[in-house]
């Protein structure tokens, strides 16, 4: 798994320290946050991590995005507070990240099947903590829907749900190589207000770094959640790491 770098405490102190530390020692010291602070991934390490071009992952292929990823900051929240179950990029969040990777998984050619959208984003300061206590705020305080602004149209949310967890979630939490899982089913109504569609997003952070899984489909059928195989390829490509 990426590691954790922690910084180790000084030694005893000197006479020098004792009356106030030479100027030498005071550039050397470090505030106990940024001691304890997990190791924040650069795009390259994200990049290393995350799921290749043409990578198969069950039924599914990994590709890049040619152009930029969906739901970055063309996509925000109404009201505000709902922002985090729309859209993490840093454009529109509280929280920006220090780098970040996406990867689209789906069946090619299958114009009805799943999209995953599959975000890697390591975060700086704990920033990576707060972003998934903003989304257990927005799950509870939006349950009962929002409005998802977009460039040219708007969406309504109708109902924010818990959803299943990875398979994965329990043993890594107990082993502490996850560090906390937010899983949500949305219903959302089509932009022609004539049929009822189904979004899932799950998010795992592990220190700074948070692995978020999108799924969608243009079908009316309920996917009934983001795929097990998906989410765990990923995982254990990161873990390995």
């Amino acid at each position: 798994m990426i590691a954790v770098v922690m910084a180790l405490g000084a030694g005893a102190c000197s006479d020098e320290e004792a009356s106030g530390g030479s100027d030498d020692s005071k550039k050397k010291g470090t505030s106990s946050a940024a001691a304890h602070a997990p190791k924040t991934l650069t795009e390259a390490q994200l990049k290393a991590v995350a799921f290749t071009e043409g990578q198969a992952v069950g039924e599914y292929t990994a590709s890049p995005y040619t152009l930029d990823g969906p739901l970055s900051d063309a996509y925000t929240a109404d009201p505000a507070r709902c922002q985090p179950l729309v859209s993490l990029a840093g454009e529109v969040s509280d929280y920006d990240p220090a780098a970040q990777v996406q990867r689209r998984v789906d069946i090619p050619d299958e114009m009805l099947g799943i999209t995953i959208d599959v975000t890697l984003r390591s975060y700086t300061n704990g920033d990576a903590a707060d972003v998934m206590k903003a989304l257990g705020r927005a799950g509870k305080d939006c349950a009962g829907g929002f409005t998802e602004e977009r460039a040219i149209a708007r969406a309504k949310y109708l109902k924010v749900e818990p959803a299943k967890a990875p398979d994965f979630a329990a043993e890594a939490e107990a082993e502490a190589e996850a560090d906390g899982v937010k899983a949500y089913r949305f219903t959302v109504r089509d932009v022609k207000e004539k049929s009822e569609l189904y979004e899932y997003l799950t998010v795992v952070r592990s220190g700074s770094t948070t692995l978020a899984f999108r799924g969608e489909t243009t079908s009316t059928k309920d996917i009934g959640g983001i795929p097990q195989d998906v989410m765990a390829a990923q995982w254990a490509k990161f873990r390995a790491s």
